[in-house]
């Protein structure tokens, strides 16, 4: 596991060159991808380095991690228009190529073929991450063994706390998720995860310092041969 420490700024310009680095030896690379507000500036400096031409994105094929369950692909809070808004609406991508979880209709049938599609597709080889406050990556919430594939869960009161400042009430925010498992975050060839702030100093240590437990689901991180974890230094507080 490598650490970085920098300020936010750079981390993020830093991610966006190991995936840019990616597309650029492999234009038909496949991406695993990220919402919530730790990739933003990732997504936005992709952006411009596609608009610069210094990297194109249209033979590439991207997978998400996650989705609410109960909101439609058009809702302002699920992920699949978060990729569009922040991401897809602005490179040369073929959005057929972009593959986001459902949340609704028959989610359960594509959830239960998505990690097939993955591996049809060639596998992932650069994944990005953020990290939840109590060590959660994607929606793998505390006690979700290491060996979990693609599948639906309960939201923990902390998850659901976190993510309702995007919200305009905590009552909208949905209880239950689809997500990619540990083990299929795991089958991703290069990681990198990025952690800001110090409410995260804590998932911080158990990543790098703690022991390997399901009840710090990011722990897993530990035995990949080829993951980077971006830290600013309040996130990297407790581990000096």
């Amino acid at each position: 596991m490598k650490i970085v420490v920098n300020t936010e700024e750079k981390i993020s310009q830093m991610i966006a060159e190991d995936f840019i680095a990616v597309v650029n030896a492999k234009p038909n690379a496949v991406l695993g991808l990220a919402t919530g507000t730790s990739p933003l500036q990732v997504y936005a400096d992709l952006a411009k380095a596609n608009k610069e031409g210094r990297v194109s994105f249209k033979g590439v094929t991207t997978f998400n991690l996650d989705e609410y369950v109960g909101l439609e692909g058009t809702h302002n809070q699920s992920y699949r228009y978060f990729m569009n808004e922040n991401l897809f609406n602005h490179i040369d991508i073929d959005k057929a190529n972009t593959n986001v979880l459902l949340g609704v209709g028959d989610y359960v049938t594509f959830m239960n073929q998505y990690d097939a599609k993955i591996a049809a597709a060639g596998g992932i080889d650069i994944q990005i991450l953020g990290i939840g406050s109590d060590g959660h990556i994607a929606f793998n919430e505390p006690g979700t063994p290491f060996d979990s594939l693609t599948h639906e869960t309960q939201l923990t009161e902390q998850t659901i706390k976190d993510n309702s400042r995007l919200f305009n009430d905590i009552s909208e925010v949905p209880t239950r998720a689809v997500t990619m498992g540990l083990k299929s975050i795991m089958n991703a060839r290069k990681i990198v995860l990025i952690a800001t702030g110090k409410n995260k100093a804590k998932a911080v240590y158990g990543l790098i310092k703690g022991p390997k437990t399901e009840d710090m689901p990011c722990s897993i991180l530990q035995d990949h041969p080829d993951v980077t974890v971006y830290v600013d230094e309040d996130a990297y507080s407790l581990c000096k």
